[in-house]
């Protein structure tokens, strides 16, 4: 009886730490912030202890082959799909910041900021200078 007590609680304890490790990484779906549609799926994923995040899904068909056209430098006509769009964000308490997230269809470059609200929604927000001057959107974990 001992023995399965402890299998048990060493089951319970390893499931709580592993849905709280996978805190921020995992696929998401994207939801536009002006028409509230599902455009992309983005893969959030860990790099030298940095966060970035890269368009693996576009759900659009019409948008399938879309490319980077107004983005400068490096990403300038790269295809949409495969983009990373998250860049070096680093965990700051509860969220993570200090990173840039690429909006590809207008090309802009904006600093970003994420936070997990519960398990399934991300709250992310995209700014230029001040964090309350910009734009937010919530992702859904799926």
């Amino acid at each position: 009886m001992k023995k399965y007590f402890l299998s048990l609680l060493l089951v319970v304890t390893a499931g709580i730490f592993s849905a709280a490790a996978q805190g921020v990484v995992g696929k998401w779906k994207t939801i536009d912030d002006e028409t509230g549609e599902a455009k992309s799926i983005v893969e959030i994923y860990e790099k030298d202890g940095k966060i970035y995040g890269k368009v693996v899904e576009i759900l659009n068909p019409a948008k399938k082959n879309a490319k980077c056209d107004k983005c400068k430098g490096a990403d300038k006509g790269k295809p949409i799909l495969g983009l990373v769009i998250i860049k070096g964000l680093e965990k700051d308490g509860d969220e993570y910041t200090d990173g840039d997230i690429l909006d590809p269809n207008k090309g802009k470059l904006y600093s970003c900021t994420i936070k997990l609200d519960g398990k399934d929604k991300l709250d992310v927000r995209g700014y230029l200078g001040f964090s309350f001057i910009g734009r937010s959107q919530t992702w859904t974990r799926i």
